[in-house]
């Protein structure tokens, strides 16, 4: 499929509805001015997709602030996604996004975006009476719970990434090496009509299979390397995020250390997958995974989180691990993604994208698992 036939079978992304929930959170907060900053929250609540931008939500306003390279782009966008914001066009950013304030006094400014010389700018454009509030997570909160236009489009990511790992499989052999699989990959996503990989995509063998975000290099594959594959699409935005792990030659080509370690982390994996459903808290996922990696001997060698939420970004809450106290709820889109590594060796990571549905949870990413009996 082209790209232009991959977004003419999604379902319309529409964001009518988000400002009220924004709103809603300010209430509570008892703020009367909010400004969006961050790119991603910007779509997420306008539809708007420049580099250049700032909502402004006051309790009877909504103003889009962005510069002119937008005049045309900005109305067409908002239009197409039923956004109700006015567009002022300013160079100055901040400049007209204080104006469109107002009398708002307890203004909140994202505190994990704006960066220090932003907020001096923004203290020398208001006057004495508005307070500057940081804030942190109230965006991505909102934006964790995924819609199903939202849905349809990271499902179609992950859909598309399932067929393309399955056609790079037959190059999995000695001799190839790791930037040539990588090449591989990416190409066919985006000759499979996405916008181009979700993330950077990660090749890593043998030895190198042990660093958990290894860049694929000029190292040639050989016979008995374990090999992890992480890699995603993007679709109108929106991510996929899959890990499997293969032996160079096949089981029969496995070491009884790779063997050992790929059937650990499977079945921490699958524990994992299993304890994700609406009402537990995130770290009962992590440690439904670590617990089995730990009694196993190898907590050492599990060094990161077992999750995190995917979409307009491909780091996003819920945070999966071990202090995350967030509740899961339907519509969260999150990885299950434990590993074991082990220096000078290889490493394992087996990692899956689900939605937390009504009843439990259900898995965007097809693909399937190599399985190794242990010897």
């Amino acid at each position: 499929m082209t790209s232009a036939e991959v977004l003419a079978s999604l379902p319309p992304l529409r964001v009518e509805g988000r400002v009220d929930k924004l709103r809603k959170v300010m209430a509570e907060r008892e703020l009367d001015g909010f400004v969006v900053s961050g790119l991603s929250s910007l779509r997420w609540l306008t539809g708007f997709t420049g580099s250049n931008g700032a909502a402004v939500v006051t309790a009877d306003a909504f103003t889009l602030v962005t510069d002119g390279r937008y005049a045309t782009q900005a109305p067409d966008q908002l239009a197409e996604a039923g956004c109700s914001a006015s567009i002022v066009l300013d160079r100055w950013l901040v400049t007209g996004a204080a104006a469109a304030l107002g009398s708002a006094r307890r203004v909140a400014l994202e505190a994990d975006v704006v960066t220090w010389s932003v907020v001096q700018r923004w203290e020398s454009e208001v006057s004495d009476a508005v307070a500057l509030i940081p804030t942190a997570r109230v965006l991505t909160e909102l934006r964790a719970m995924k819609d199903g236009a939202e849905l349809a489009r990271i499902s179609k990511a992950a859909i598309i990434t399932d067929g393309v790992l399955a056609g790079v499989e037959e190059l999995l052999v000695p001799g190839v090496t790791e930037r040539e699989i990588g090449q591989a990959l990416d190409d066919g996503i985006r000759a499979s009509g996405a916008s181009g990989p979700g993330y950077e995509t990660i090749v890593g063998s043998g030895p190198n299979a042990a660093l958990p975000h290894a860049r694929p290099t000029d190292r040639v594959m050989e016979t008995g390397d374990l090999v992890v594959i992480d890699v995603g699409g993007l679709v109108d935005g929106y991510r996929s995020d899959m890990t499997r792990t293969f032996v160079i030659g096949g089981a029969a080509a496995a070491s009884d250390t790779a063997i050992e370690i790929h059937s650990l982390v499977t079945k921490a994996q699958a524990a994992g997958v299993a304890t994700v459903r609406p009402g537990i808290e995130a770290r009962e996922v992590d440690e439904a995974c670590r617990s089995i990696i730990r009694n196993a001997g190898h907590g050492e060698h599990f060094g990161h989180g077992t999750g995190h939420g995917v979409g307009l970004d491909i780091h996003e809450l819920p945070s999966v691990h071990a202090t995350d106290t967030a509740i899961l709820q339907p519509g969260h889109v999150l990885t299950v993604e434990p590993g074991v590594y082990l220096p000078g060796v290889g490493g394992v990571r087996v990692e899956d994208l689900l939605v937390v549905t009504e009843m439990g949870c259900r898995s965007l990413t097809l693909s399937p698992k190599l399985h190794l009996s242990p010897s």
